[in-house]
């Protein structure tokens, strides 16, 4: 569930299983039932989707998927609002029985992005959908944070502290695993928008070094300062020996050791993945013609603004036990590095969505131009 408890928990309307389920604690006590519950419910509202629709919209399928996804996202805010005591007896429940991982401050801030952040995405593309607009772009985005949200969330419930209270329920995350994999292909199938550029354009842009192109050296030394930054918090949460390593898990970031496991995994895939990507970006900028990195880097973004956004959450929620809550005295460089951390993929995408020439492949016309400049 990249975000949410899982399709299980919606019905006709967001708030149905929930709230049917509630008066009957002894039925939905069962782990088994609730999941059984949620692929009924699941089946039965794609039906519905289908025959009101009457299928014209089915030419395209991911607006299957966003519209059962959109429902998630309501119950995921409703948790989340639940759990943070603005509402009550709607899903104490399901998450009490079904997944009491979700009552973590990883689990309620995960929730909240799904609940705002992905819900405004499937509007947007369930409404460029019908009015036959592109929505690459915004689906590139979307797929990356669901991904990464997923990943963090399934590897952390399987290693840290509630991997003995998993239950059946936990099973109908697996849906979130392999809908955006299929998603993300069909995505990447759509064809791209093409900017109205001339090959001459194209080849005088590409013709640039890097210290022509002042914005691209800016972000080449972020992605720097960031991949060094990557490294070393991969470092702390591998029990690094380092005094240096010590003295941050300690008193800038205690909530790396958090025994839920979801901080020390998202560590490692900023490590083993992200660190390796943000290389990859340099490499981008500094040479013309790497078509690749406008797409990609819409995923990353994605996914960084996600995955900082829980991690930041987390750190900070009344949810996290007081030893791993970060310091007030380091609060506020806490909360800029770690802001700073999540803008630089953004400024990136924008960047290559802004400006794509740089990133064009050459053509044969632009080739003879930039020879001719020769």
């Amino acid at each position: 569930k990249g975000v949410s408890p899982g399709p299980g928990e919606t019905g006709l309307h967001p708030l149905a299983v929930p709230g049917v389920l509630e008066p009957v604690p002894l039925f939905c006590s069962s782990p088994l039932v609730l999941m059984l519950t949620g692929v009924l419910v699941l089946a039965g509202l794609i039906s519905i989707i289908f025959f009101v629709s009457g299928g014209s919209h089915f030419q395209d399928p991911l607006f299957c998927v966003f519209v059962v996804f959109s429902f998630t996202s309501v119950v995921d805010l409703i948790i989340s609002l639940e759990e943070d005591g603005y509402i009550s007896g709607f899903v104490e429940v399901y998450v009490r029985e079904g997944e009491p991982y979700l009552r973590t401050a990883h689990g309620i801030m995960i929730c909240y992005w799904d609940g705002i952040i992905h819900y405004g995405l499937y509007l947007a593309m369930i409404a460029a959908i019908g009015q036959r607009k592109s929505y690459r772009n915004l689906g590139l985005f979307w797929l990356g944070s669901l991904m990464m949200s997923i990943v963090v969330f399934l590897l952390g419930n399987l290693i840290g502290k509630y991997s003995s209270d998993l239950s059946p329920a936990f099973l109908l995350n697996l849906p979130y695993v392999l809908i955006p994999i299929w998603a993300g292909v069909r995505l990447f199938q759509q064809p791209k928008a093409l900017p109205c550029l001339s090959p001459e354009k194209v080849a005088e842009e590409q013709r640039k070094h890097l210290y022509q192109r002042p914005q691209d050296m800016g972000l080449v030394l972020v992605l720097l300062l960031t991949a060094a930054f990557t490294f070393f918090r991969g470092m702390v949460v591998l029990d690094c020996p380092a005094d240096s390593c010590f003295e941050y898990i300690y008193q800038h970031e205690p909530y790396l050791r958090d025994p839920v496991a979801y901080p020390k995994v998202q560590m490692l895939i900023y490590m083993f993945y992200v660190l390796p990507f943000f290389c990859l970006c340099i490499y981008g900028l500094v040479l013309p013609g790497c078509s690749w990195l406008p797409d990609w880097s819409l995923v990353f973004a994605g996914a960084i603004a996600q995955a900082q956004f829980s991690h930041l959450g987390s750190s900070l929620h009344a949810r996290t036990p007081f030893p791993y809550q970060t310091p007030e005295d380091v609060w506020w460089s806490f909360l800029l590095t770690n802001v700073l951390y999540a803008l630089g993929p953004q400024l990136l995408a924008y960047r290559c969505l802004r400006c794509p020439a740089f990133f064009l492949p050459a053509t044969p016309a632009s080739l003879h131009v930039g020879k001719k400049h020769q």
